[in-house]
């Protein structure tokens, strides 16, 4: 099994702005960081591509693009936040001729708003995975089509991070599949013999 990671680190951009809108506390209003986001994928060693790799990491650029479409200075709401409405309102160029009558100086748009399922690392995490494993972000032919993404890390400090795995990418090592293969021969053995000797 190989397993290689690509890291969009805090310096390439990633700074958007959320809140938690059902927290308690300071996360229910807006914040930003700039985000660490890093994927992770495998394969079986005979699944290596013609180079010999996992992936090319030459071939990733829909990824990023991706992922700036959505973090690089963009406002990221949660699709059920009750502010919804207005978090739209702020994302349309408007005109403030209502305020200043006879001025008609349109006022451009003062978010790039993208709404998700849900916000915050957990989110931003599960959000990147389902859409990159399900085909949204079209693969660069130089993808392997064997390798799988297992994971993806967003972290928007130092100090914290949320990792969202594919369930079905949980694997037994070779050694543990071959001490259960060793039980149960084990058992079956001890299960003949004592058949054997008591003739049923």
């Amino acid at each position: 099994m190989y397993v290689v990671t690509k890291t969009y680190g805090a310096n390439q951009g990633l700074s958007c702005v959320f809140r938690q809108w059902r927290a308690t506390s300071h996360c229910r209003f807006l914040h930003g960081y700039a985000l660490s986001i890093k994927l992770v994928w495998e394969c079986e060693g005979e699944d290596l591509d013609d180079n010999g790799w996992v992936i090319d990491f030459g071939g990733l650029k829909n990824i990023k693009e991706f992922l700036c479409h959505m973090f690089d200075h963009t406002f990221v709401v949660a699709e059920d936040d009750p502010q919804l409405n207005l978090f739209k309102q702020m994302s349309e160029p408007w005109n403030h001729r209502a305020l200043y009558a006879g001025d008609t100086t349109n006022i451009p748009q003062l978010v790039q708003l993208r709404v998700i399922p849900r916000v915050g690392c957990e989110g931003f995490a599960r959000f990147i995975f389902d859409h990159i494993s399900r085909g949204n972000v079209p693969s660069h032919e130089r993808m392997n089509p064997k390798a799988q993404l297992v994971s993806v890390e967003v972290r928007e400090h130092e100090g914290n991070s949320a990792i969202y795995k594919d369930p079905s990418a949980f694997t037994i090592s070779p050694k543990i599949v071959g001490r259960l293969r060793r039980l149960i021969d084990d058992q079956i053995q001890q299960r003949e013999r004592s058949r054997a000797r008591t003739g049923i």
